[in-house]
C-alpha cells in the first residue's frame, strides 16, 4: 500500500510540474526554452515584446522576439512537426505569417482573414506538419509590425540532407521613424527621403547635367521625380549587423548561404568577392545549378546559393540595396579582407528619360516596338547602372533625346562581362507541370500611382474588390502586366506557382515573383487547399494600400479561427481604407497661412486658411470634401463651405465681372480640380451665390535639392508666389507674397 501511495505521489508530482510549466500556464516574465524537441516536434516559444534599441546612436523604439532583431531562425527537418507557441507580450495584438510553407489555412497567420488575431496578453499555438524543405522566414501580418522588427528566418532542412557547410543570411531594412509616420509621409506625397538619399532630380540638377529637357518632359506627363525606392533607411542590416562576420569557413570549402531578402521594401543587389555565385534554390525549392556574376533578390523572396571560399582571407559577400544609397555585407572567412567592388551611384537622369519615352500622356507604360517584356530578362534601368552603362559623360549636354529600344537593357546573360540572374534562367529539378483539369485565367494589370501613393490591382484596392472564387481541382493562370513605375514582389500564401518562363516541364515553382514595369508574367497554380489566400504585393507599404486580392476556395468547411467571415473581410479591408493626416503651417511677418487634410485612396477632408496680421489684409477659409477619380487621380470633385472676410470700402469684382464678396462671403461651393501637364492645377468651382472662380497653380516647383516654389493666381484677381528652404522634415525657411496679405517671411512647419 505504501509503495501505490508513493508512485501516486511521484505521478502527481510530475503532473503538477508539467501542468505548471504549460505554455497556456505560464505567468508573465516566465519564459520556457526556445527550443525543445519530443519525438519528431520541434517545439518553439516565440515571445514578442516591445523594445528600445540604438543603431544610429538615437533611440528609437522597436518590437522583438525573444529579445533578438531579427527573431530567432527557426529550425526544423522535413517530415516532423512544427509546434510553435506565440506569446504576446505587447499591448496592442500581433501575428505571425509563415512564409513559402504549405500548411493548413487556419495557421497562415493573417489576423482576421485566415488566423485568430493574438490579442495583448494572449498565447497562439500554430502547429502544423512540415511537407517540404528549403529556405524560408517568419514575419507579422499586423499592420506595419514587420518594420519595426518582428521578422525571422524559417529553415527546413532536407531528412537527408547534403554534406555542405551553411549558412543562413536574413537582409533587412531599418528606420529610426516610426512605420506608421513613414506610411503616412509617402501617402502625404513627402519628398523629404528623396533629399536625404539625394536623388529629388530638381531643376538646379537638371541644368548642371544637360537634362532640363528631361526634366521638362518628365513633367509634362504629369510625373513626379522617379525613384527605384520609396523610403529612406538608416541602415541595411546582414542578421541585425551592417557588417556580419563568419569566420568558420575555410579556404576551398563550398558553403550553402540560405538567402533570405526579410526587408520591407529593399530589393537588394548580391556580389561575392571570391568569385562566381551558384544558385542552386528559389524561394526554397531547388532549381538546376546556374552561375552568375550578380543577382538581385526582390522583397521577401529566398535564394539559395552557393560560394566558394577561393584562398586563405576573408571575402564579403555584398548586399546593396537597389537605391545604392548604402549597403551591407557578410565577410566569410578568417584574415586578410577581400572586398567585393561597391556599386556606383545610379544615373536618374538616364532613368527618367527612359521613363519618358515608356509612359504616354495617360500615365500607361507602353510596350516599345511590339516588345513583350517578361521574366526580368529586358531590366530598363540598366540605363541608371555605371557599371554598364559607363561614367555619366553628358555634363552640359542634352541627352535627352529619345533611345533606341534596345540601348543599353541588359539581356540577362550579360552586357560585357557581367552576367546578371534572371528568371528565365531558372529551371526546376523535376517536373512542375500540372495536373490535367480546368483552367480558370485571370488577367492583373498592376496600377496605381506615386502622386498619392495609391497602389492596386485592375484600379481596385483589396477592399474595393471582391474575393475572387477558385474551386479545389481547377488550375489557377494569372497574367500580369505591371502598368506603373515601380518593381512589384507579388506574393500568393499557401501555394506555389509556376513561373512560365521557357523552360516548359521544368518550369521553376516560386511563391514570390518580382515583376519589373512593362513586364508581362503567367503564374499558373493547382488549388488543392481551402479557405481563403492573400495574393499580395510584399513592398509592405503598397500592401497596406491595397495592391492585393484574396482567393477564396468555394464551399470550404468554416474555418475555428475566423467565426465571422464577413466582419474578418471588413477589418483586413481596413487597411487600404484608412485616412492619413496632413498639415503645414506658415508663420510669416505678413500673418499665417497654411492647410490640413485627412485623406485616404480614394477621398479627402481638407481645410486651408489665410490669416492676415489684421482685417484689411483680410481672414480667409475654405473647408471641403471631396473625392479623386481615375486610375491617375488626376480629376477631383469637391463641395465645402467658404469663408472670407476683409475690410474695405472698395466693391472688388473678379474677372467674369463678379462682385467677389471679399468683405464679407460665407457660402458652400463645388468644384473640379485637374493636374495639368507641368503638374499644374486647374479648380473651377461655383458658389451658392452663382460666383464663379478659376485657378490655377502648384506647389514645392523643384528648384533645388531643398528649395521649392509655389505659384497661384486666380480670377477672383488673387495671387501668391512663395519659396520655401526645407531645413529637415518638419521646419523650413519659407517667404512669400500674397495679393491680400502683402510680401511676408518666416518659418514653415510641415507635418
Amino acid at each position: 500500500m505504501k509503495k501505490l501511495i508513493l508512485l501516486f505521489s511521484i505521478l502527481f508530482l510530475l503532473f503538477g510540474v508539467a501542468f505548471a510549466q504549460h505554455p497556456m500556464m505560464m505567468g508573465k516574465g516566465q519564459h520556457l526554452p526556445l527550443h525543445t524537441r519530443i519525438g519528431n516536434r520541434d517545439i518553439y516559444h516565440l515571445y514578442i515584446n516591445d523594445t528600445t534599441v540604438n543603431y544610429t546612436g538615437k533611440q528609437t523604439a522597436a518590437m522583438a522576439i525573444n529579445g533578438s532583431i531579427p527573431a530567432p531562425t527557426l529550425e526544423f527537418t522535413e517530415g516532423d512537426t512544427a509546434e510553435i507557441y506565440v506569446h504576446n507580450e505587447m499591448m496592442m495584438e500581433t501575428s505571425i505569417h509563415w512564409h513559402g510553407l504549405i500548411l493548413p489555412n487556419r495557421y497562415d497567420g493573417v489576423s482576421y482573414l485566415t488566423t485568430t488575431p493574438i490579442l495583448a496578453g494572449q498565447t497562439h499555438l500554430f502547429k502544423f506538419p512540415l511537407v517540404q524543405h528549403g529556405t524560408y522566414w517568419y514575419h507579422s501580418h499586423t499592420m506595419t509590425q514587420e518594420q519595426s522588427g518582428l521578422y525571422g528566418a524559417f529553415i527546413i532542412h532536407e531528412r537527408r540532407p547534403q554534406p555542405m557547410k551553411e549558412y543562413t543570411l536574413l537582409l533587412s531594412d531599418w528606420t529610426d521613424e516610426n512605420p506608421e509616420q513613414v506610411q503616412r509621409r509617402l501617402h502625404n506625397a513627402t519628398d523629404w527621403y528623396a533629399i536625404r538619399k539625394g536623388s529629388t532630380q530638381d531643376y538646379w540638377q537638371a541644368l548642371k547635367t544637360g537634362h532640363l529637357k528631361t526634366k521638362l518632359t518628365n513633367e509634362w506627363k504629369r510625373m513626379n521625380a522617379m525613384d527605384v525606392s520609396d523610403v529612406y533607411y538608416d541602415r541595411f542590416f546582414s542578421n541585425g549587423k551592417v557588417e556580419a562576420q563568419a569566420p568558420q569557413f575555410k579556404a576551398g570549402e563550398k558553403v550553402r548561404l540560405r538567402v533570405v531578402n526579410g526587408s520591407s521594401s529593399t530589393y537588394f543587389w548580391l556580389k561575392w568577392a571570391g568569385g562566381k555565385i551558384q544558385v542552386v534554390a528559389n524561394d526554397g525549392e531547388d532549381v538546376q545549378p546556374v552561375d552568375v556574376d550578380r543577382m538581385i533578390v526582390g522583397v521577401a523572396e529566398t535564394y539559395d546559393v552557393v560560394v566558394t571560399i577561393p584562398a586563405d582571407g576573408s571575402y564579403e559577400f555584398l548586399a546593396t540595396p537597389e537605391d545604392r544609397t548604402k549597403y551591407t555585407s557578410l565577410w566569410l572567412g578568417n584574415g586578410m579582407k577581400h572586398p567585393a567592388k561597391k556599386m556606383g551611384r545610379l544615373k536618374y537622369f538616364e532613368g527618367m528619360n527612359m521613363m519618358n519615352n515608356m509612359m504616354d500622356m495617360q500615365g500607361n507604360m507602353k510596350e516599345m516596338n511590339g516588345m513583350v517584356m517578361t521574366n526580368q530578362v529586358m531590366d530598363m534601368n540598366t540605363v541608371m547602372y555605371p557599371e554598364i552603362s559607363g561614367e555619366d559623360e553628358s555634363m552640359g549636354k542634352d541627352t535627352s533625346k529619345p533611345m533606341q529600344p534596345m540601348a543599353g537593357m541588359d539581356m540577362g546573360a550579360g552586357t560585357g562581362n557581367i552576367i546578371t540572374l534572371n528568371y528565365n534562367m531558372l529551371k526546376s529539378t523535376h517536373v512542375t507541370t500540372l495536373t490535367s483539369g480546368p483552367t480558370k485565367t485571370l488577367n492583373f494589370e498592376l496600377t496605381g500611382n506615386m502622386n498619392r501613393y495609391v497602389w492596386s490591382i485592375n484600379n481596385k484596392t483589396v477592399s474595393e474588390s471582391d474575393k475572387i472564387l477558385i474551386k479545389q481541382g481547377q488550375n489557377v493562370r494569372i497574367i500580369l502586366y505591371n502598368n506603373t513605375m515601380m518593381r512589384h514582389p507579388m506574393h500568393l500564401h499557401g501555394h506555389y506557382f509556376r513561373v512560365l518562363n521557357g523552360q516548359g516541364d521544368y518550369a521553376p515553382l516560386k511563391n514570390t515573383l518580382d515583376i519589373m514595369p512593362m513586364e508581362r508574367d503567367t503564374i499558373e497554380f493547382r488549388a488543392t487547399e481551402s479557405g481563403d489566400w492573400f495574393f499580395h504585393c510584399h513592398i509592405l507599404y503598397h500592401m497596406m494600400s491595397g495592391m492585393g486580392r484574396i482567393f477564396s476556395y468555394e464551399n470550404s468547411p468554416p474555418n475555428p479561427e475566423v467565426p465571422d467571415p464577413v466582419a474578418g473581410f471588413k477589418k483586413v479591408a481596413a487597411d487600404d481604407r484608412k485616412f492619413y493626416a496632413s498639415a503645414k503651417l506658415g508663420l510669416e511677418s505678413n500673418g499665417s497661412d497654411g492647410n490640413a487634410a485627412l485623406a485616404n485612396t480614394r477621398w479627402k477632408f481638407s481645410t486651408m486658411w489665410h490669416l492676415g496680421t489684421n482685417d484689411t489684409k483680410g481672414y480667409e477659409s475654405e473647408t471641403m470634401f471631396g473625392r479623386y477619380f481615375g486610375r491617375m487621380q488626376w480629376l477631383y470633385a469637391y463641395a465645402g463651405f467658404d469663408y472670407h472676410y476683409k475690410r474695405t470700402d472698395e466693391v472688388e469684382k473678379n474677372m467674369f465681372g463678379q462682385v467677389s464678396n471679399k468683405n464679407n462671403r460665407h457660402t458652400a461651393v463645388v468644384g473640379l480640380a485637374y493636374t495639368l501637364p507641368m503638374l499644374f492645377v486647374a479648380d473651377f468651382r461655383v458658389d451658392g451665390n452663382g460666383k464663379f472662380r478659376f485657378q490655377l497653380g502648384r506647389e514645392d516647383i523643384p528648384l533645388s535639392s531643398r528649395l521649392r516654389m509655389t505659384l497661384m493666381a486666380n480670377t477672383d484677381k488673387e495671387y501668391t508666389g512663395g519659396l520655401r528652404y526645407i531645413v529637415n522634415k518638419t521646419f523650413s525657411l519659407s517667404s512669400h507674397y500674397d495679393s491680400d496679405m502683402g510680401l511676408g517671411a518666416g518659418l514653415t512647419l510641415t507635418y
